[in-house]
């Protein structure tokens, strides 16, 4: 049986491994406790290196603090990612490794840097793949076993070197993902223009919303709905429903990058700038809103509902909801969250017993119903007669006692 190694067991890193350890002896290792019950933690990096014939790299390529978008960045200088994390791996195989091993980078980086950064440094005896995943956090298993495609890079981009690694992932995948071969160049650049043609596809459909909210007579989904099915030159549905931003921990730090790509390689233009200041104007707006309909209804209290970046996650970084929060807070006016989950715990309480101006980021249905599953949505506390209910999803019905917006739609009723 082939044996597989995972250097990084974090958000990715471990869910990733554990699934491989479904048809592999699989081996991990990460410089923070980390346990499993079908992944061999490892307590060295010379244990795994030494136990595995297949090493997965998945550790962080990360930006400085303050560059995840959970904040105003647009405004920050533009900064390639991080890479020490890689090349400590790299340079933790190269020292011991006594036979040759297969090398798999699934980190995001820019186009050119596996070239630039890491060939030459990985030791020639080994061969080296770039293999970025598509995978959301929430669903990383699930996503891993149902792919949109799997992208593996080779020096060459050559179909044939890449067949080994294909031959590993075959007994793992569950329906029928297209492989995509090419250099680690163009595999680079397939993944960081995905997450960043998922950012834009988010800001226009808000884009739209805030067109229905400044112009009137206007339901935004009638709108998106029509280019969403609009499939001869727009391509699918997903991600064109208007509703909270782009958030995460990829997607806003992924632009970032490709700013600093477009002014080191004098593209002329910087889309890029462009996307992330759509994205922070549109949390603005948003949280203005929140604060006329507290002013309006007696200065009630503002609440956010879901802190987190998505639902059924705790990670807070590159997050929406703390984005219109801080307009909120920048208009002068104080903000509180409700995520049982949240890993950050700053401004979140347990439930709020009296009515408030209550903004519902999280909706697992609009988040995970792309899974074929029945995803049954529910509230994360009570909430209060008198409340006005703010639903940038347009999905919550009218409640007895209650006010719902459905933002985006202000469509004249006939």
């Amino acid at each position: 049986m082939k044996s597989i190694g995972f250097i990084g067991l974090g958000k990715l890193g471990l869910d990733c491994a554990e699934v491989f350890s479904e048809q592999y002896s699989v081996f991990g290792f990460d410089i923070y406790p980390r346990q499993s019950h079908s992944v061999n933690i490892c307590q060295s990096a010379d244990e795994l290196v030494k136990n595995s014939d297949w090493i997965f790299i998945a550790v962080p390529t990360p930006h400085e603090e303050g560059y995840d978008g959970s904040v105003p960045s647009s405004h920050m200088q533009p900064r390639d990612f991080s890479h020490d994390a890689v090349i400590d791996s790299i340079k933790s195989i190269n020292k011991h490794a006594k036979t040759s091993k297969n090398v798999v980078l699934i980190s995001t980086v820019l186009p050119g840097t596996t070239r630039r950064h890491f060939a030459n440094l990985l030791d020639k005896k080994h061969k080296f793949f770039y293999n970025p995943y598509l995978i959301a956090m929430g669903s990383v298993k699930w996503d891993m076993v149902n792919p949109e495609m799997i992208i593996i890079g080779t020096e060459t981009g050559s179909g044939e070197q890449a067949q080994d690694l294909i031959d590993i992932y075959k007994p793992i995948i569950q329906n029928n993902a297209r492989y995509v071969t090419g250099t680690w160049d163009e595999c680079e650049a397939i993944k960081i223009f995905y997450n960043t043609f998922i950012s834009t596809k988010v800001g226009l459909a808000n884009m739209i919303q805030d067109c229905a909210m400044k112009v009137g007579n206007i339901n935004v989904d009638i709108v998106t709905d029509a280019l969403a099915n609009s499939t001869m030159r727009i391509m699918g549905p997903k991600y064109m429903t208007a509703g909270m931003g782009d958030s995460g921990a990829c997607h806003p730090r992924d632009n970032i990058a490709l700013r600093w790509m477009a002014q080191e390689y004098d593209f002329g233009y910087d889309i890029f700038d462009t996307i992330m200041t759509a994205r922070e104007q549109q949390a603005r707006n948003l949280a203005k809103f929140l604060v006329d309909q507290s002013q309006l209804n007696g200065n009630l209290p503002i609440v956010i509902h879901g802190k987190a970046y998505k639902p059924d996650v705790p990670y807070c970084i590159g997050s929406y909801s703390t984005l219109v929060g801080h307009y909120i807070k920048e208009l002068g006016y104080s903000v509180c969250y409700v995520d049982p989950l949240a890993d950050d715990s700053t401004d979140v309480v347990d439930n709020i017993a009296s009515p408030a101006i209550i903004l519902l980021a999280h909706n697992r249905q609009v988040t995970y119903g792309y899974t074929g599953k029945d995803i049954e949505d529910h509230a994360y506390f009570e909430f209060a007669p008198g409340s006005v209910i703010v639903d940038p999803w347009r999905i919550t019905k009218e409640k007895y006692n209650m006010k719902v917006i459905h933002y985006g739609n202000t469509r004249t009723k006939r």
